[in-house]
């Protein structure tokens, strides 16, 4: 998908420092002094030097003091007033996805008329001629609604031999011509599956769109034709994905969609072995809403794997409640304004319901895993506290993450609960000048306040910051950026930066290894070449990160 960038890379390899031994504490004792040392520990949150010994921190504090404690053999690196902080928590990112080679095209015109998108499509196709199947990336859902002619018709018309399949820019849909229907079984006569809609014309017969859960499912089956898929998968996470990670100053992420049928977790499991992983990596387990429950579960439990010491672990299950605003599938409590798809309620849809969530929660919660629940309409947040409720998990970690529209009376549950609010502010759309543009789908009044991070801490709510990459920017100072200007659902710098470390550490289970630079916690940091806290914030989206460190490690330097 992104294999040009993936080119770049690989060309300019040889002048960024990427350790590939990253999961190895580095040894020997180093004392970084004359810095601007962020801390994230309210006790001490500022200090200028720090002594770090065998990729743990010894020691904090005044440049005399860690200069006159340190070793004689200590390694002295000068930090010449540069701030450092923790390394940055990414909580909801899909590196594998982003990075993968098995997409083999991304729609980079700006159209709003998809006839336009032919010849790109036509190029991979030729580029591509041994291929089992065309796989693309790129294309508005809205464009394709718009069109003159059933989205179908443009495809076909490209070719009626080979299967076409094109994932939309959010994920939530799937643009399909007639050959990948008909390898897909889906006709006339399939109904839509749980979580997913096959679009159709007035006179019954799938329109080429498919939304949501039916759109996942011929990815799947797309995927499964590639021979080297799981290659490619590695490829995209070790020349690209991983690198990329580190050049943003994220050393730790959830993996928030593992397709654990496309063997994505043995992907991950082997760049670990390989001693290839840069990064501190929670999987979450895709639950697929039309498994068997039972067979499902048994499953996910046998893949269970938290080992303390190892910087791989599975131990969150991803799944959706809602769709998304744009689709009208997100899980409203009232109807949406446009009626997309004809059906009896127009308030959305339920990938897993309520009474499903709790029957996995209650089973897989005390193994140990922490759920991250996609939920975006005021219903699907309702129903998925209250799923987590009914479970009864006492000492589950577990989010809700998007968290786009929330009914006020249940601000106060996710405290009550101890449930992580996880928001996503890169992207313009969360901004306040964009909230509105969801007037046509639902009530204006409701878009006053989209994704109210601010209310939610008000009510002591912990909060997460994180990316969707890459349906947003990977670069967590512009999510910092966006989160403290978004008035008047804007929060403290302090605050955006401990979304971004301590708390998404304790989403994570390692709040007492890393996520704040303290004594005793690995050394996970990062140097930036501005001092975040002494200039406008309209500016911190210029951060530049000049060196990243895990476990004491050098993993990017720029």
């Amino acid at each position: 998908m992104h294999y040009l960038k993936y080119l770049f890379f690989s060309l300019l390899i040889a002048s960024v420092s990427c350790s590939k031994e990253g999961g190895t504490p580095a040894q020997g004792e180093q004392v970084y002094h004359n810095g601007r040392i962020y801390t994230v520990n309210p006790t001490q949150p500022w200090v200028d030097a720090m002594i770090v010994k065998d990729g743990v921190i010894a020691a904090v504090g005044s440049n005399f003091d860690m200069l006159n404690q340190a070793s004689r053999n200590a390694q002295v690196i000068n930090l010449e007033n540069l701030m450092v902080m923790p390394g940055i928590h990414d909580v909801h990112v899909h590196p594998l996805e982003a990075a993968s080679e098995n997409f083999q095209f991304t729609l980079e015109e700006t159209t709003t008329d998809p006839e336009n998108y032919s010849s790109s499509i036509q190029q991979a196709i030729n580029q591509n001629p041994n291929t089992p199947w065309i796989l693309g990336w790129g294309f508005d859902i809205y464009t394709l609604l718009d069109a003159t002619r059933p989205p179908i018709e443009i495809l076909d018309d490209i070719s009626s031999t080979r299967p076409i399949a094109v994932m939309e820019l959010t994920s939530h849909s799937i643009w399909v011509n007639s050959k990948a229907l008909e390898l897909a079984e889906i006709d006339e006569n399939t109904a839509n599956p749980t979580g997913g809609v096959i679009m159709k014309d007035i006179d019954g017969n799938p329109n080429g769109i498919l939304i949501d859960n039916a759109g996942n499912l011929i990815i799947d089956l797309a995927i499964a034709s590639i021979p080297n898929n799981e290659q490619n998968d590695y490829d995209g996470l070790v020349f690209y994905a991983l690198p990329e990670l580190a050049k943003n100053g994220i050393t730790s992420v959830c993996d928030a969609r593992t397709y654990w049928k496309r063997n994505h977790h043995l992907t991950w499991q082997k760049v670990a072995n390989d001693g290839e992983l840069t990064a501190r990596v929670n999987l979450g387990l895709w639950l697929y809403p039309t498994e068997n429950d039972a067979d499902q579960i048994n499953t996910l439990q046998s893949l269970y794997s938290n080992s303390a010491n190892s910087l791989l672990k599975i131990n969150q299950i991803k799944l959706y409640a809602d769709g998304i605003i744009i689709n009208t599938t997100s899980a409203m409590e009232d109807d949406f304004l446009i009626d997309l798809f004809g059906f009896p309620t127009n308030n959305g849809l339920n990938y897993v319901s309520e009474s499903r969530i709790s029957q996995y929660l209650s089973v897989l919660d005390p193994i140990g895993f922490d759920f991250h629940i996609h939920a975006i309409g005021n219903r699907g947040v309702n129903e998925a506290l209250n799923a987590i409720e009914q479970s009864g998990s006492a000492d589950g970690r577990h989010r809700l993450t998007h968290v786009e529209y929330v009914n006020p009376s249940d601000y106060s549950r996710f405290n009550q609960l101890n449930v992580t609010a996880d928001a996503q502010v890169a992207g313009d759309f969360a901004q306040p000048a964009h909230w509105h543009e969801n007037d046509d789908f639902v009530d204006p009044s409701l878009n006053n306040k989209i994704i109210p991070i601010k209310d939610l801490l008000n009510a002591n709510a912990r909060i997460t910051l994180s990316s969707d990459w890459d349906v947003s920017s990977l670069n967590p100072f512009i999510g910092i950026q966006n989160a403290v200007t978004r008035d008047p659902q804007a929060i403290s710098l302090e605050e955006a930066i401990k979304a971004y470390t301590l708390s998404a550490a304790y989403v994570m289970r390692q709040e007492n290894v890393v996520g704040s630079l303290e004594v005793g916690k690995e050394a996970d940091f990062i140097i930036i070449d501005q001092n975040i806290f002494d200039i406008p914030n309209n500016q911190i989206n210029q951060t530049q990160v000049l060196e990243t460190y895990l476990r004491g490690r050098r993993i990017y330097r720029k």
